[in-house]
């Protein structure tokens, strides 16, 4: 049996205490040429299981929250159920595609079976096809849900199914709740001696653990101070059952421009972008654009090196507030590059990641209720979710068709209306919006992140050109680099929903 962690459990649990959630987190692919024939796509999948063992487990949670969930192998798991097909209405657009993505997250995973699918979508215009790649979050955060791409796809066109499928699959015979629950009292009684040999570990090396810890308590008193309820506006509220979806795609050399003309991150030019959007949004509204009208929980990834494989939740976060109330594009960029360093300095990512590794070390039956806690507290203190990714940087293939686009998906909970997930593949660069359906205007967003964008791009050029002036040394290497990336400066906007 493979314990889930607390992090694991509460999105899990997310869905027992929200009827209008799903907490699937998904992305969609979109390849060239045709689609393959089922049974060859059957087969390319049932080539890689093995490396992704998961995707044949399924959840027993034992009684009375005594221990977390496990994952048991499922002795009734059928390829064909998880791999599914289907078809758009014409004329394939992207709204077409959108509005089926919104459809397929709007419901919930079968918890009775590995809660995973994929969809393939036939009927793209300009002769593409799509996949789309759906699992709950309980099983993987956004770094590990990426590297299933690695794992599923090839990075060369020439890849060949292999000849010899693997040899038949035989599961674990899946122990019953009673012996979940079994095994988890006595996970319960030796819970005393992990503690001592956490506490033995602490006093071996207390220069550092004491360092540690005030990073901790630094984070948590950061924290602490965002506990406050979120400013009332449209953007939170009641959450239905549906949801829409909208992405738009920018050049990565374009963005990486305006990160070296003004010393930035690519982090910090897409949070920008977002924070452009919500305050086109709330003026749209006749909202105030205040300070901390939006409140952003930005996941932080706290993988060490060589765990990027590993399909599980490690994720820590900061809570950044958007400075919707700047108007100019640069001074906006400015005020979230300075934002996101100060969060920095406060350690609340550390913070969060020693809560959750002290919580994989406690009795579950105590840490489970406080875990609930935890989770839940920042669905009312913020306004959105601006989670960013870092995909795959060449290209791949699936059957020898090459994946052209990939756009994220990222679900809303409780008060949550409005979330962004941002991630990268290749030179592009794309923003998943995902929206409650009747509350949430994710056209109106995705236009303006693009707009954004554009105007970043601008007035880094115009910058670029005053210090060319400026200096008197005709081009240099950077300012040459903008201005190539300016040729295609009318390509930036792609897919944005009407």
């Amino acid at each position: 049996m493979d314990r889930m962690s607390p992090l694991d459990a509460a999105f899990l649990e997310a869905e027992d205490e929200e009827p209008t959630t799903s907490m699937g987190i998904a992305s969609v692919a979109v390849f060239e040429g045709s689609p393959p024939r089922h049974e060859e796509l059957l087969s390319a999948f049932e080539s890689r299981l093995p490396l992704i063992p998961r995707y044949r487990q399924k959840v027993v949670s034992p009684l009375w929250d005594l221990g977390p969930p496990v994952w048991v192998d499922d002795p009734a798991f059928d390829l064909s159920f998880h791999v599914r097909r289907t078809a758009l209405p014409a004329p394939g657009s992207e709204r077409e595609l959108f509005a089926l993505m919104a459809r397929l997250m709007a419901q919930r995973l079968d918890r009775s079976r590995p809660m995973w699918e994929v969809w393939v979508v036939e009927g793209l215009q300009d002769d593409k096809w799509a996949m789309v790649s759906k699992v709950h979050h309980c099983m993987v955060d956004g770094v590990s849900g990426t590297q299933i791409y690695h794992l599923l796809l090839s990075a060369s066109p020439d890849e060949k199914l292999p000849e010899d499928l693997p040899e038949p699959w035989h599961p674990a015979t899946p122990p019953s709740r009673a012996l979940v629950t079994a095994d988890a009292v006595r996970e319960l009684a030796t819970s005393p001696l992990r503690l001592a040999a956490l506490v033995g570990d602490a006093l071996r090396a207390p220069r550092d653990s004491a360092g540690r810890a005030a990073d901790v308590i630094r984070g948590a008193v950061a924290l602490s101070f965002n506990a406050r309820p979120a400013k009332a506006s449209t953007l939170i509220g009641e959450v239905g059952r549906q949801r829409r979806y909208a992405a738009v795609s920018a050049s990565l050399r374009q963005v990486k421009a305006v990160c070296e003309t003004y010393g930035v991150t690519v982090n910090d030019v897409a949070l920008t972008a977002a924070t452009a959007a919500f305050r086109s949004l709330l003026l749209a509204r006749g909202e105030p654009c205040n300070p901390n009208t939006v409140r952003s929980l930005v996941p932080v990834s706290v993988r060490a090196r060589g765990d990027e494989g590993i399909l599980d939740n490690r994720v820590s976060c900061l809570l950044a507030d958007l400075p919707v109330h700047v108007r100019e594009p640069v001074d906006r960029l400015r005020a979230v590059h300075a934002h996101l360093a100060h969060l920095k300095t406060l350690k609340e990512a550390e913070a969060g990641a020693a809560v959750n590794d002290l919580a994989t070390r406690e009795p579950f039956v105590f840490v489970a209720p406080l875990v609930r806690i935890a989770f839940r507290l920042p669905q009312r203190n913020i306004v959105t979710v601006t989670t960013n990714v870092p995909g795959p940087r060449d290209a791949l293939y699936l059957l020898g068709r090459r994946m052209v686009r990939l756009l994220p998906y990222v679900p809303i909970a409780s008060r949550v209306r409005i979330g962004v997930a941002i991630l990268s593949y290749c030179d592009e660069l794309t923003f998943g919006v995902t929206g409650d359906y009747d509350t949430a205007d994710v056209g109106l967003l995705s236009r303006e992140i693009s707009r954004a964008l554009d105007e970043l791009l601008a007035e880094a050029e115009r910058t670029s050109a005053d210090r060319e002036t400026r200096d008197g040394r005709g081009v240099d290497p950077a300012a040459h680099r903008l201005q190539v990336a300016a040729m295609d400066h009318g390509d930036l906007r792609r897919g944005v929903a009407q």
